[in-house]
């Protein structure tokens, strides 16, 4: 849901204010430095209590202080998922060792439980290496959208983490013994991954060649595959046989060979891999289209089944970093069509470098700031 007001102290070079965000588009202008992707940055930490920058917590507050404080909040919605016209409220303090995050006042023990409240989806130049990266970049970008769809997806990935940690420590030290008991383990958590993947790439297949050559023009369609290392219709006693049979190599290499963490995701067209053929453009154009698939999957609600009837319909917030500078004008005009239209409950932020044409963008509800050292000055309000 729209945030309608963020505050920050002591976060990165922002001046420690609060920032009005009750509209449904808001631009940030200004140079490179500023602090624009700084505010994109905070508002990301607030929906999922961490950065979209890999950073650690202790390079986070501004030089000099040790922690940083974030706050905000956001309308909440009624059991038909309706503006319920009350608001939400979270607040996280860092004091340089222990984080505090609490919703609606009430200490959270997981971070887990804040995906499901007011989810975003970010639009970065780091994205680029979802397309043109290795496949375990690929895996974390289709892990997070899973995780954001399917509750119980988050829980299993780290069931298997910790078994396939546990298994290849008892490889390298010749603990074979217990290989007998994490083997099943590691193939109930990596089945239950692999469900949910395969539900995931069905769900982004139907959507990525239309939208990928309606933004591209390219003339050929590219697809979306998914390459699962265990064979698809391998049941359990199966793959557990499976582990078996490969436990003497896997002994000699100290490590585990098989199973989801070596799945593939690629992009395909009809002479084969899509991204060994792709220009630096296209590849970029992958990225973003993954990023509007995932927004459009979440606020489709069409998995609130598996919520228990708890999750609501709805958009995520929408944080385009400089995403609109590397595409030329007709590829913006299209890309910008894909995003959700004034009255949808959607709340897009876009950061811009002064001499860009951002005025040609606002759409609706707009609230305008012009970055300079960490400060906001609110510009118009259309």
């Amino acid at each position: 849901m729209p945030f309608s007001y963020a505050r920050f102290v002591s976060f990165r070079n922002l001046v420690d204010s609060e920032v009005d965000t009750k509209a449904e588009r808001i631009f940030l202008i200004g140079e490179n430095g500023q602090g624009k992707t700084n505010l994109l940055e905070a508002l990301y930490y607030l929906c999922y209590g961490s950065s979209f920058r890999g950073s650690v917590d202790q390079q986070i507050p501004t030089a000099g202080n040790q922690g940083f404080g974030l706050a905000a909040a956001w309308n909440s919605l009624g059991e038909l998922g309706e503006d319920a016209g009350l608001e939400d409220s979270i607040s996280i303090r860092f004091d340089g060792q222990i984080k505090d995050i609490r919703l609606n006042g009430k200490a959270l023990k997981d971070r887990k439980e804040l995906v499901f409240h007011n989810p975003a989806v970010v639009f970065c130049h780091e994205d680029f290496s979802f397309a043109s990266g290795d496949p375990e970049r690929r895996r974390f970008f289709f892990d997070q959208c899973a995780g954001m769809l399917y509750p119980s997806y988050i829980d299993s990935l780290r069931s298997y983490k910790r078994i396939l940690k546990q298994r290849n420590a008892a490889l390298k030290e010749s603990a074979h013994d217990l290989l007998d008991v994490l083997d099943p383990q590691l193939v109930r958590f990596g089945l239950a991954l692999m469900e949910e993947r395969q539900k995931l790439h069905r769900r982004f297949q139907a959507e990525f060649p239309r939208l990928y050559e309606y933004v591209s023009r390219l003339g050929r369609p590219v697809e979306l595959a998914y390459f699962p290392s265990w064979q698809k219709g391998m049941e359990f006693d199966d793959l557990v046989t499976l582990l078996g049979s490969r436990r003497e190599s896997e002994i000699f290499y100290g490590t585990t060979r098989s199973g989801p963490h070596r799945d593939r995701w690629d992009f395909t067209s009809q002479e084969g891999s899509f991204t060994d053929r792709a220009s630096t453009g296209q590849l970029r154009l992958l990225s973003l289209i993954l990023r509007i698939i995932q927004a459009s999957a979440v606020a489709s609600g069409e998995d609130h089944d598996d919520y228990g009837g708890e999750r609501k319909s709805r958009w995520p917030i929408l944080l385009l970093d400089d995403v609109l500078l590397e595409l030329d004008v007709g590829k913006r005009r299209r890309f910008l069509e894909l995003l959700p239209p004034p009255g949808q409950g959607a709340q897009a932020f876009f950061t811009f470098l002064p001499e860009e044409p951002w005025t040609e963008y606002e759409n609706g509800d707009t609230i305008v700031y012009r970055v300079h050292n960490g400060r906001f000055e609110n510009q118009k309000r259309l």
